[in-house]
């Protein structure tokens, strides 16, 4: 048997979007695949901070930060914060133009206390109900702080939220060079997220070090997400597998499609591609 290496993104794959339980299916399918040799990796655009409830799991390795932080069996293999002058320009310019933003360092993660007064006095409008609601139980369960506390920390990824994509239209020309800006599929309201990400890394490069760091060929890897932040990894690896409710342009990019994190996903996927 060859041994696999399996990345999981966490939101809306791993678990329910924001929440830190897997299904107990999942568990079981992740402790299987171990017995029988295989790696099991988290892939994420969370930070560490925001994924360590996960870590009682027992997996091999992380990625954080859409690449930016990797640990492998304990050790860290690759950390590439924001420059100094990274950071201040990327804060800048998103402030000059009333871009919402949230900072995600070593430490902790710092949100812009407008956005969730502007999400809730939104409430009513389109997706935005929704967008509060998951905003809300990420802050709750994963422990976000106000940017009034932040303390210029190393940056090593943005959030971003704006009411209208010609408030970034400057942020995307100033950072284009540093930056790449991965952006969720338009609310039905207009409304705008997504993510600025340092071009030295994305999910995708972050598989191919791990896999050159534990000798196995890439197409021995199997990635399994959701959202258009994890195109790179499903593109790269050997097998890219996007849940049944995950992003119709990620299902165009992927190998397969398994059905979502609430009907067993993981697990019916595994067996499928004889993981357990």
């Amino acid at each position: 048997m060859d041994r696999k290496i399996i990345f999981l993104d966490i939101d809306g794959t791993l678990t329910p979007p924001g929440r830190n339980i897997p299904p107990e299916s999942a568990v079981r399918a992740i402790t299987e695949a171990q017995a029988k040799g295989h790696y099991v990796f988290l892939c994420t655009g969370r930070n560490y901070p925001m994924l360590r409830p996960l870590l009682k799991y027992n997996l091999d390795g992380v990625v954080a930060s859409m690449g930016g932080y990797i640990e492998c069996g304990g050790k860290v293999i690759y950390d590439c914060p924001m420059t100094e002058s990274q950071r201040l320009l990327a804060i800048e310019v998103l402030e000059k133009n009333g871009v919402f933003k949230t900072v995600e360092c070593m430490d902790g993660t710092y949100t812009d206390d407008g956005l969730k007064e502007f999400l809730r006095s939104h409430s009513a409008e389109g997706s935005n109900s929704e967008l509060l609601r998951i905003r809300e139980q990420i802050e709750k369960e994963l422990n976000f702080q106000s940017m009034r506390e932040y303390r210029g920390q190393p940056v090593y990824k943005i959030l971003v939220m704006s009411r209208s994509e010609e408030q970034l239209i400057e942020p995307k020309r100033v950072l284009v060079k540093d930056f790449f800006f991965c952006m969720q599929e338009k609310s039905t309201d207009g409304f705008i997220n997504g993510e600025i990400v340092n071009r030295k890394f994305d999910k995708g490069k972050a598989l191919i070090r791990v896999c050159e760091y534990l000798h196995i060929p890439v197409r021995d890897s199997i990635a399994f997400g959701d959202s258009m932040n994890d195109k790179e990894m499903i593109e790269a690896a050997g097998t890219g597998i996007c849940m049944e409710d995950g992003s119709r342009g990620l299902q165009k990019c992927a190998d397969d499609i398994c059905p979502s994190v609430q009907n067993d996903g993981i697990y019916k996927a595994f067996r499928k591609y004889h993981l357990i």
